[in-house]
């Protein structure tokens, strides 16, 4: 027994990872889509609102989890006004990603990940494993919260009230 706790131990220890406070030079030169087929990348999109908070959702329009999340972030919107939002779409439907912004009425800047969630650097640099992932960046460009699944997750709430 003794042998599985040491080995269960050594494994959580191999398994974790610091969380990043900055994104790979790599994530920062994926080239995103806009809404009206304009081309900018990651680190212009965070440049935009340096000096301002940024939360970034990563989201599908065919994603269930995606679509009973967007209440619970529409409040967060509510309540934290000055927050950039950012949502990255991993759809390689862009008519499908377009149609979901209006349907469900998300505010904030649009872009699309073309290469959608399964490859990419930004997605090998974020890990992606499941959507929607939420990451909060802070004023001065450093990730807060990186790689979250829950929009009201406590992490979320804290680094969007930290001043």
């Amino acid at each position: 027994m003794k042998k599985v706790v040491v080995l269960f131990c050594i494994l959580m220890i191999g398994c974790h990872k610091e969380q990043p406070v900055s994104f790979s030079e790599a994530a920062n030169l994926e080239m995103l889509i806009g809404l009206d087929n304009s081309k900018i990348t990651l680190r212009e999109v965070l440049l935009k609102h340096k000096g301002k908070k940024i939360l970034i959702d990563v989201w599908a329009s065919w994603c269930k989890d995606c679509i009973v999340g967007f209440p619970d972030l529409a409040a967060l919107q509510n309540e934290f006004p000055d927050v950039a939002y950012v949502f990255l779409s991993t759809d390689f439907s862009k008519p499908s990603w377009k149609r979901a912004i209006q349907k469900y009425q998300l505010r904030g800047e649009h872009y699309n990940l073309p290469k959608g969630m399964n490859d990419g650097d930004f997605i090998d640099f974020i890990n992606l494993s499941w959507i929607p992932t939420y990451m909060v960046i802070n004023e001065d460009g450093t990730i807060a919260v990186f790689n979250e699944t829950d929009c009201s997750a406590k992490e979320i709430r804290n680094a969007l009230e930290k001043n």
